[in-house]
């Protein structure tokens, strides 16, 4: 029996597999990769490539709505929601399109002594594994696939097993593109086969976006073969409110942080840590907005959250929700469950003796903490297993340049949310990872920096 199937999350329905790939497959697989990157990827320049990127965004475009309405029906993400992803996915493609040949060329260095040349020429690494997970479907594999392809590496792509529709539809939008076949090869591999794609020589990285557990096990596994790996992993990222102008605008931008896919996303904002005097009006503010957010139909247009991606994720969410609340957190309102589907929920009182304090809480569940000064503020924030993102608002811009110097991030966004973009990194530190996507240093994870040195 297949493990890739589409089920609907919002009805529990199973609407159609896809069968495992084989043994003989996975081999044949790696093999077509390999051959491509030695005859063409390599071969090829960076120009060319990066006109096929683009075309693979043009076509992104003009599939926006069936690319939407899989993801929609896959993993139970808003529509209106699920176009926004698409459209970042074109941004993603369009910069690396524009900018990859720059990013590629050759990089002078100074020499402190002797005579001739140095310089550092970028080129490929070879055939690069990419694990993906369910919760942007397209998102994530446009800012691993863009950047390696542009690179001249090779695509071995292992998406989540409840997204292989998605998986499909890309692979095609690959070929439509002009890209060989080779280049960019979906596979419905076991964990079991990723193991042997890892360890196989002709695979020389694998890129990981998932949760602590996955990413673990490829380290392992990465590690124990010498491969070079990228990890982004999960997170608890806190929102931390010293002072507001606007406390309406700030509690918008807090609701934000949290609900977007329905609270299903690694750098939203989990915990929410507020300064004493503004805690008491912050809190019923809050309160009111989250639990004024529509759960609903995904497919209607009218939600704001659809259901959590599946039964699976349901049932976890629901563990940790019953084990916080025994602990003593207490619920200020919403959590109510309907199958898949969550109310909005805020918890106070949970202390580090609770496990909810240092879990990742991967739903449209929101923590909210009273601290006493600045000092303590920063102390909670990084009082986490987790390092992705952060957000800071405060309307001094001193504390907020020493706040965020402070913080145990990969990422910090001050006064603002929802400001990702396809020039800026993203990654993390701890448990939450290692390595960078997008951006320039998306374009340096798999590279091989070549020294030439000529006397």
């Amino acid at each position: 029996m297949s493990v890739y199937a589409v089920t609907n999350p919002a009805t529990g329905e199973q609407l159609k597999t896809f069968p495992t790939i084989t043994d003989e497959e996975l081999d044949s697989a790696i093999a077509l990769a390999y051959d491509t990157y030695q005859n063409w990827l390599r071969t090829s320049s960076v120009e060319e490539r990066a006109k096929l990127v683009r075309r693979v965004g043009e076509l992104h475009t003009e599939r926006r709505e069936e690319l939407a309405e899989i993801t929609t029906r896959e993993m139970g993400k808003p529509l209106e929601q699920a176009l926004g992803e698409v459209d970042f996915c074109v941004d993603i493609y369009s910069f690396y399109a524009d900018n990859g040949p720059d990013l590629m060329k050759d990089e002078p260095i100074e020499l402190l002594a002797g005579e001739g040349s140095a310089i550092i020429r970028r080129s490929p690494y070879g055939v690069i594994l990419g694990i993906m997970p369910w919760n942007f479907p397209t998102y994530q594999v446009a800012r691993f696939a863009g950047p390696n392809l542009v690179i001249g590496n090779a695509v071995l792509l292992k998406h989540a097993p409840q997204c292989p529709e998605t998986a499909a539809a890309l692979q095609q939008i690959y070929l439509d593109a002009g890209f060989p076949e080779g280049a960019y090869v979906n596979i419905y591999a076991t964990n079991e086969q990723v193991a042997t794609a890892i360890a196989d020589p002709r695979v020389q990285g694998v890129s990981v976006t998932g949760s602590e557990r996955a990413g673990a096990a490829v380290a392992e596994v990465a590690g124990r073969n010498l491969k070079k790996v990228v990890l982004e992993l999960g997170g608890s990222d806190p929102f931390i409110l010293l002072s507001t102008d606007d406390m309406d605008a700030t509690v918008e931008s807090a609701v934000a942080a949290r609900l977007d896919n329905a609270g299903q996303s690694c750098n939203a904002a989990k915990r929410f840590v507020v300064i004493d005097e503004l805690y008491q009006p912050f809190l019923e503010k809050f309160t009111a907005a989250m639990t004024a957010s529509k759960t609903g139909d995904p497919t209607a247009g009218e939600a704001d959250l659809g259901p959590l991606s599946s039964s699976t994720a349901a049932e976890r969410l629901q563990d940790q929700l019953d084990r916080a609340t025994k602990a003593g957190a207490k619920v200020v309102a919403g959590g109510e469950r309907d199958g898949n589907y969550f109310s909005p929920m805020v918890l106070t009182d949970v202390t580090p003796d609770n496990d909810a304090y240092r879990e990742e809480l991967f739903g449209p569940v929101a923590v909210v903490y009273r601290v006493e000064s600045e000092e303590e503020a920063v102390k909670l924030a990084n009082d986490t297993p987790f390092g992705l993102g952060s957000y800071l608002f405060t309307t001094d811009p001193e504390q907020a340049e020493r706040v965020a110097n402070q913080i145990d991030a990969g990422m910090v966004y001050v006064n603002i949310v929802g400001a990702d973009g396809a020039e800026l990194p993203f990654g993390g530190v701890k448990r939450s990872g290692w390595g960078r996507e997008l951006g320039k240093y998306g374009m340096d994870e798999f590279v091989n920096k070549k020294l030439i040195r000529v006397g």
